[in-house]
């Protein structure tokens, strides 16, 4: 397990946003409102990487450009900026209608000590339903915001429940909404997997999400899913505390029939829920991947000796290990180079390692955990692809390395400036397909 930093501390090309980014969990919230506290530009870079230089993913409501933001200034920083906030958060209230407004306060609001939890603590008397979260983007990534912003929620909107609980009924956390380009696409696939199966979905965030009012549900939920190898587990935990609700955690995203049908029945198994329905699903689903499966095999056959035999991925932590997993274990690809670029905490970054090991038969993968852009380029250019065409998974930052090894570039990562992105997953049973047709359609073109 690697860890390099520059001496200088600086982080060069950034595969991820700042604290206060986490704007876009609520954006992508059916009704919610972002009020930024921050400085001038804050909003606009944050939109940049996480939405528009990432697969041009577009916004609707308050999202995008359109996110209110108090534009902290000099003067503000001398004199304090609550009033300007308070003045922010009236008007957004009365020109943007939302269902839940959240207060995010960015790194000048922070430093100066603005009392923005007894600004906001005046509307929500007033019956406003609105929150304040500390997001000053010193504290991390938009991933430390997102985790932020969902306990300031669950804390202020969500509030005390002492009810009876769901049978069937799982609150799902999975994506950080915007961060991987294919988000919504990634939703759709696993509740329709989990839905499938005999569940109930509780979902939080994107198109089949209800809302803020489905926010209110959580405490009613039987248990909690985490998909991912540590976003969302601090969440489950502060949820296992309040509401006394079990979590499942499931380090690992589905990708292809082994994994897709082995996550189908270890949820089932938790839930206690009757297997009929999911096991009837299964069967239909695994049918018809390997129907699709026996025919790409033709052309894979036919022309293996042209195709990538190695390749790399450069991430975060989930789909790093989601790609590898099934390119080695169910292609026959050789991992060459994995880099995880979310910056996990210390914590949980022996336990990640772990996942890659014997991640395929006789396979081993020891990833490296580079924050520096400059660094993940340096450490790409020393892997020997061998003579295969080499395939990096990576982000728009590895293009030139790709370029130099004459390598096939597929971007699944922030950011992404040569995908546009409106509804694709390469998750599940079906979005296997869609990412194999994305790498050999790049192989056979050439590009």
């Amino acid at each position: 397990m690697a860890e390099t930093k520059t001496k200088s501390g600086t982080i060069v090309h950034p595969h991820y946003g700042c604290t206060v980014g986490a704007a876009y969990t609520v954006a992508a919230i059916k009704g919610g409102v972002p009020i930024a506290n921050c400085g001038p530009g804050c909003m606009y870079k944050q939109f940049f990487l996480i939405s528009f230089d990432n697969g041009f993913q577009g916004s609707a409501g308050a999202g995008g450009g359109n996110v209110p933001s108090a534009n902290v200034g000099e003067n503000d920083i001398v004199f304090g900026g609550a009033q300007k906030l308070d003045d922010l958060i009236k008007s957004s209230l009365a020109v943007l209608k939302g269902d839940l407004y959240v207060v995010l306060t960015g790194c000048s609001g922070e430093l100066i000590g603005d009392d923005v939890e007894s600004v906001v603590r005046k509307y929500q008397e007033q019956g406003f339903p609105i929150v304040h979260a500390e997001t000053g983007g010193f504290k991390g990534t938009n991933i430390t915001g997102h985790e932020i912003v969902v306990e300031s929620i669950i804390d202020q909107y969500v509030g005390d429940y002492d009810g009876e609980k769901e049978q069937g009924l799982v609150n799902l956390w999975f994506d950080v909404p915007y961060f991987h380009q294919n988000w919504r696409g990634d939703y759709l696939e696993i509740v329709r997997i989990l839905k499938a199966s005999g569940l109930k979905v509780n979902v939080l965030f994107g198109p089949q999400s209800g809302g803020a009012k489905e926010w209110k549900n959580i405490p009613k939920a039987q248990f909690n899913l985490v998909i991912s190898p540590w976003v969302g587990v601090k969440t489950a935990k502060l949820l296992e505390r309040k509401y006394g609700q079990p979590y499942l955690h499931i380090p690992e995203i589905p990708i292809g029939e082994e994994a897709t049908t082995a996550f189908i029945r270890k949820v089932v198994e938790f839930a206690g829920i009757n297997k009929r329905k999911s096991e009837a699903f299964i069967k239909e689903e695994s049918q018809l991947y390997y129907y699709f499966l026996e025919h790409f095999a033709e052309f894979f056959s036919e022309y293996w000796f042209g195709l990538p035999s190695q390749f790399a991925v450069i991430g975060d932590s989930a789909y790093t290990l989601a790609y590898t997993k099934f390119l080695a274990s169910q292609i026959g690809m050789i991992p060459v180079k994995q880099i995880i670029t979310d910056n996990p905490p210390p914590r949980y970054r022996e336990k990640i390692a772990e996942y890659f090991h014997n991640i395929a038969e006789d396979v081993s993968v020891e990833p490296e955990f580079l924050e520096d852009g400059y660094l993940v380029e340096e450490s790409l250019r020393t892997v020997d692809f061998g003579s295969g065409v080499p395939l990096i998974l990576g982000t728009t930052w590895e293009s030139d390395v790709a370029a130099e090894k004459g390598g096939l570039l597929i971007e699944v990562g922030p950011p992404t400036t040569e995908e546009v992105t409106i509804n694709k997953t390469y998750i599940g049973y079906r979005g296997a397909f869609t990412l194999l047709e994305r790498i050999y359609s790049a192989a056979v073109g050439g590009k």
